[in-house]
């Protein structure tokens, strides 16, 4: 019995990273949910008591993932300039990933202060990840230097999700990446 509400839990948390990245929040209704899944619309309820819940158990489990994949990127540079890039070019081509899309649509929607509160937790461990980097580098404010990395990212991020479909995106990552490393540098 556990292990069929685990199923059916993560069925509906599957549900709902493809109507948020396929129709953001405004996609993401019990109904929606109850027709993806093929439970009854009432069964949703018994997971969720409201889509601020979904979006929070999404944050809870997605974001740890995308972090680590982050982290691992930049595990494997050597310098702290090729961490920061690692941190930047990692990001942006996970924003392609279903479960990224979901987070950005997450994060441009209308939320409670609790949904908001862990997209901003989850963000602040992943911004963290750079600190020590610009540590290393002689920023006197390294978590506002990393603060404001992660407005780069962010911004390329909308831009690849976005932006104009003339732009190829590998040009977007390679101008969020040179503005990344010349502002990291000054």
């Amino acid at each position: 019995m556990a292990e069929h509400r685990s199923m059916q839990r993560a069925a509906l948390l599957d549900a709902a990273r493809t109507l948020l990245s396929e129709g953001g929040t405004e996609a993401l209704t019990f109904p929606a949910l109850a027709r993806h899944t093929g439970l009854a619309r009432s069964s949703v309820y018994e997971y969720f008591r409201s889509r601020a819940a979904v979006v929070e158990e999404l944050c809870e489990v997605d974001f740890p993932v995308w972090a680590a994949d982050v982290q691992a990127a930049m595990e494997r540079a050597d310098t702290p300039e090729d961490k920061i890039e690692a941190y930047v070019r990692r990001q942006l081509a996970l924003a392609g990933d279903r479960r990224h899309r979901a987070v950005v649509a997450i994060s441009a929607g209308e939320l409670d202060a609790g949904a908001r509160e862990k997209i901003r937790a989850a963000h602040g461990g992943l911004v963290t990840l750079v600190v020590q980097a610009l540590s290393t580098l002689g920023h006197s404010q390294p978590r506002m230097a990393a603060m404001l990395l992660q407005g780069i990212v962010d911004a390329a991020v909308r831009r690849l999700e976005f932006g104009a479909a003339a732009e190829d995106p590998e040009t977007i990552t390679d101008a969020a990446v040179a503005l990344a490393l010349r502002g990291v540098r000054g």
